[in-house]
Order: C-alpha cells, then structure tokens, then sequence
C-alpha cells in the first residue's frame, strides 16, 4: 500500500451501487458480417456487424453458459450481445472501468453464478457484490502496478506458448519422418553399409515378402463361417514411391483374419465402479490410452460386443468428433471394451502394432483420415474407411527401430510439454495471486 492512503480509507460497495447493470442486445446470427465492428459474445470476438453500441471499452460479465460470471473489456467501438451484462458508468464514477475489471475478477465466480445445468448470471445477482472502493488516487496505482506485473508475466506466458507450439511441431516432424524412411537407417541402406551380398544369409526379408508371409498366414488361419475372402489391396496407382524394402499395404492385409475390425458399445449404460474398462474417444490422445479418469461398464452390456472385447495390442482409432486419434491397448486393459466412436482393429503378431499406430498418428494420415469423415450429428469415420487405408510396411526390423526412435524422441517432447504446462499453470495461479493481493491492499 502506498504511505498516503490507508487500508481504512478503503470503502466497500455493492456493484449496484456504483454503476448501472444491463443486459447487452440480441443479435442474430444472420446479421454477422465479414466487415465492421466487433461483435463481443460471452468469451471475446465472434464476428463483425455494420453498427456499435458502445463506442467506449466496456466492462463486462458473462451471463449465460459456460463461461458466466466471466469478466470481460470489450475494445471500443463494438456491439455487445445479450450473452454479456454491460456495466454503465455514471459521469461522475466512484470507480474507474480498469479498477471495476481487474477488481471484478477477484471476485469468486461462484457468488454470482446459479444453476448448474444452466448456468447464469442475473442483474440481481450482480448488483448485491461487493467491491473495495479506495480512493481513485490509489485505483489508478493499483492499477498500473497490475498491469506492470501482468506485462511481465505475458511476456512470459507467450514464450511458454512459443515453446509449446515449437514442441508440437518437432512432434509431427519425428512422425512425418518416421513415415518417410528418414529417421533412422532403413534396412536397405545397412544391408549396404554392411557389404551383405545377395546371396548372404543376413539379408533382409523385405515389407513386400513379409506382408506374402502375412497373407499366406492369414489365409491358413481362417477359421471362419463360409469361403475365406482376400482382404482389399492397396491401390498402388495413387500411392507414393517408398524407401528400398518397403512395401504398401492396406489395414484390413494386416487385421487378424478371425478378428475382423470392429465398432463398439453403443450403449454403455452408467458407471459401474467394478465393471470392465471402457475405452472413449477422450481417454485416446498422443499414441496412448489415459487411465487416469477411465469410465467402466458392466460386464453384461460389454457381453454384448464380443467383437470389440480388448485382449490388449489391438489399434484403436477415434471415429466420431476428434478424427483419427490412436493408440495400443495396452495389456492391462484385457477383457474391457470401447465405445462406438472406437473403432478396434486387431493386428497380426507378424508387425509391430506400435508401427500401424505411428503411421495412422503421423500429420499426413491424420489428415487424409479426417478429410474422409463427414458430418451427421458430429464428425464421422466409417470404419470401412480404416480398413481400407493404406499402411505402409518396412521391414520387421527396422519397423522396430523406427518405433524404439520415435518414443525416445517423443519422450523427450512429453517431459517438456509436461514442464511447459505445469509453469502455464502457474502462471495462472500467478495472475490471480496478484489480483487477490491488489484488492486485498498488499500490492503497494
């Protein structure tokens, strides 16, 4: 606090006290346009109209959804919708607008928050708040100090994010090089470096003889009702050039014969804290399953999808929503199941399931997968779409070097990200530590 001014001379007011509480204007969608000025919704910008309301910044609460009870600075000249209370200053304010904002927000939320389906704030409900009141000497350098502090610890928050968005793009450069043959030796190049002759008995089995090895397999192994069916060929005209000993292959030509890919529960029914686990789309993220918050079913209803009943090594993809994430199931999953916005497809033991993972996980494919979706409720994948895609298949050997390579890389990547988001976190607890302590007169 500054010497001139005392904690006491501090007073406290109800918000409706010291301005008056509107609700912004309704807004068509239809009226959006592509110019003019901005359109404040309940979380920022959500487009432009050809008119303002308010052609000052305003202070603002978000008072419907999710993010009621948020405080907001609208830029000037800008429309405000009703999603927003506007905060209307008198001409001789007891308070000014950047106190009002930065004091609001270290206000708890909950305060002025009711209903939890339905979230909302009220104009009776804000108008009771409280707020210190200092004297507007000290509102400005309380004020300034905050926004000196906050400077700094942008600054910071920004290189964090630089970091973040660099670590994700090394992420998908390992995988993209992974994929292209170029992060570790392939098995052609070694058979060269190593003077292995033709007829040496270290030469290599190439992906074109493994993936016959594969297919006579599978074919042996029909167990099946009715005539065993060739599964669906790669169409090599569309696909690109591949490293020496590489070949291209189709996912259903590396899918179990007696195991076919599958979808999972439709309807899982509640959580039942004994049952079998259950895979969703949102415990899939970065190659791995998170068990950390996983829901599980009863056995019964999992009964009912023998198709998808995890052993553990399948590949499962994301189908519905976030397209095209992957991961193993891992062998402490045995006997759960997936959701039918999973699909599973069970691997032969003749690849390295980690390998099909990397390939569906690498930027390109990721991306050839989500184009292929489309859109009823949500985004969708067809399962058929997954069967057919093209995998391309290295030697067994180097497919493990290729993966042994991408997770000493990637692990590296995770230690970061997980350091990066801890001090992002931080920096929240940061932020509001310095408002608690503004408004609580302990910043001067």
């Amino acid at each position: 606090m500054s010497a001139a001014v005392s904690k006491e001379d501090w007073k406290a007011a109800a918000l409706g006290e010291l301005v008056t509480i509107k609700y912004g204007k309704m807004l068509p969608t239809k009226e959006l346009s592509e110019t003019g000025f901005p359109v404040f919704g309940a979380n920022g910008i959500i487009g432009c109209h050809t008119k303002y309301l308010y052609e000052d910044e305003q202070v603002l609460i978000s008072c419907r959804g999710a993010y009621s009870g948020k405080i907001n600075l609208s830029p000037p000249q800008c429309y405000v919708t009703n999603n927003s209370l506007v905060l209307e200053f008198p001409a001789q304010p007891r308070v000014t607008k950047r106190f009002l904002f930065y004091g609001l927000q270290s206000v708890d939320r909950s305060k002025m928050v009711t209903g939890s389906a339905q979230p909302q704030v009220t104009i009776n409900n804000a108008e009771v708040l409280k707020v210190p009141v200092p004297p507007l000497p000290e509102q400005r350098r309380i004020v300034a100090e905050i926004e000196k502090q906050f400077t700094r610890l942008e600054a910071g928050v920004a290189a964090l994010r630089r970091v973040q968005a660099n670590l994700k793009r090394y992420r998908a450069a390992v995988l993209k090089a992974a994929c292209e043959g170029r992060l570790v030796p392939t098995e052609a190049e070694l058979q060269k470096s190593e003077g292995r002759g033709q007829k040496s008995k270290a030469k290599f089995e190439t992906g074109a003889e493994l993936l016959a090895r594969i297919l006579t397999e599978r074919r042996q192994n029909w167990q099946g009702r009715g005539q065993y069916k060739e599964p669906a060929s790669p169409k090599s005209g569309d696909l690109p050039s591949l490293p020496e000993g590489w070949t291209w292959a189709t996912a259903q030509q590396l899918n179990l014969a007696n195991r076919p890919c599958a979808y999972g529960v439709l309807q899982p029914g509640e959580d039942v804290p004994n049952g079998v686990p259950f895979v969703r789309v949102g415990d899939i993220n970065n190659g791995k399953v998170e068990l950390a918050n996983m829901k599980r079913i009863s056995t019964t209803i999992a009964a009912r999808y023998p198709r998808t009943k995890l052993h553990g090594g399948e590949l499962a993809i994301t189908l519905v929503g976030a397209i095209g994430r992957t991961a193993i199931i891992p062998d402490s999953l045995a006997g759960g199941n997936t959701a039918r916005a999973v699909g599973i497809i069970p691997l032969t033991k003749q690849v390295n399931a980690h390998w099909v993972e990397v390939w569906f996980r690498n930027p390109a494919k990721n991306a050839e997968m989500d184009s292929k979706s489309h859109e009823v409720a949500r985004k969708t994948l067809n399962l058929e779409d997954v069967r057919i895609a093209s995998v391309a298949l290295p030697p067994l050997a180097e497919q493990t070097r290729i993966v042994a390579e991408v997770e000493r890389r990637l692990s590296v990547v995770e230690e970061l990200e997980s350091v990066v988001c801890a001090n992002l976190q931080r920096a929240i607890r940061l932020r509001q530590s310095i408002l608690q302590k503004a408004f609580t007169g302990e910043l001067l």
